[in-house]
């Protein structure tokens, strides 16, 4: 019979638990990040199931990479509408 490979969800929470020692080592703020980090990989498990080619650690970490990336582009979104509403006239 073949080898069980744990689920891309099991993978997660071990990764997660791994860290467990480095999150108590940091301030209180940073362990609100580091969670909120975790928190965003996690939306894409689904997705991370289809990376099989990769690490889950790395899939996971591209997973927090690009949401940052998405929040990055959306505030610059917003930061480029509020200049064009400066620039224009009062009608």
């Amino acid at each position: 019979m073949g080898r069980t490979v744990p689920s891309i969800t099991m993978s997660f929470e071990e990764e997660q638990a791994a860290f467990t020692r480095f999150r108590r080592a940091l301030r209180r703020s940073d362990q609100l990040a580091l969670d909120d980090l975790f928190a965003t990989a996690r939306q894409h498990l689904a997705a991370a199931a289809y990376a099989s080619h990769a690490l889950p650690f790395e899939t996971f970490l591209l997973a927090m990479l690009l949401e940052e990336h998405k929040e990055l582009l959306r505030l610059r979104e917003e930061l480029d509408a509020m200049q064009r509403r400066l620039r224009l006239p009062d009608g």
